[in-house]
């Protein structure tokens, strides 16, 4: 028996029908929403990491497996194991995985999966290299990856760098998209939390283009008095 199959074995054991249905009303899976592509068998994230513990030597092989899968849990699961591989692994498998994320993005298809994976493959990544990559992402006509893009930035920001959340939010400004919004300024509040003269400067320089829920998002930590003035400008 391959790896895959055992994984998908030991995820069958520990799936849960109700926890599965609370999911798809968690993500919005209707038709026409961004999550309508998604099934869950109802595995939390606590249990999947363990289960990724389990599996960490997984191939790459088996791994493309779990990401063409339509069952967001399998998926999820084979990140993890990515991001437990990047970790542990010299500079040219690095360099793999690296490739390996790039080229599966169109797998990487809701914010669960990227939120959990690319600051820590793509940001890790390229911390202290060329981040050109980030433009394209950022530009691209999938939702998901330019949410990839922003969310990369995490990483950086963790390293007290902050030009490419600044560059970046500042090309997602006007995207449309609310799951971006969201994502622009919940990396902004990061920021602010390590560097609040950078955000602030940011913010009285776009506040009254930001969209409001991006707005919200980057001053959720602010003064309650502060955070009022801010949302007067929109």
């Amino acid at each position: 028996m391959n790896i895959y199959k055992k994984i998908q074995l030991t995820l069958e054991k520990l799936a849960d029908p109700i926890r599965a249905h609370d999911s798809k009303r968690f993500f919005k899976v209707t038709p026409g929403a961004y999550a309508e592509h998604e099934q869950f068998i109802g595995i939390t994230v606590p249990v999947l990491r363990k289960v990724g513990k389990e599996f960490t030597t997984t191939p790459i092989a088996e791994l493309q497996l779990l990401l063409e899968s339509p069952i967001n849990e399998e998926r999820m699961l084979a990140l993890f194991i990515l991001v437990d591989q990047y970790k542990k692994t010299n500079i040219i498998e690095k360099e793999k995985i690296y490739q390996f994320y790039l080229k599966n993005t169109r797998y990487i298809n809701n914010w669960n999966l990227v939120d959990a994976s690319a600051h820590l493959i793509v940001g890790n990544h390229l911390l202290n290299t060329n981040k050109e990559i980030l433009l394209t992402l950022s530009k691209s006509d999938s939702m998901w990856e330019r949410r990839i893009a922003i969310v990369s930035t995490w990483f950086f920001i963790r390293n007290d760098q902050y030009e490419w959340t600044v560059k970046l939010s500042e090309i997602l400004l006007n995207d449309t998209h609310d799951l971006i919004h969201k994502s622009v300024g919940w990396m902004l509040r990061e920021m602010g939390k390590r560097d609040l003269k950078v955000l602030v400067e940011f913010l009285d320089q776009y506040a009254t283009q930001m969209p409001r829920t991006m707005l919200r998002y980057a001053i959720e930590k602010f003064p309650e008095s502060a955070r009022k003035l801010y949302l007067m400008k929109r």
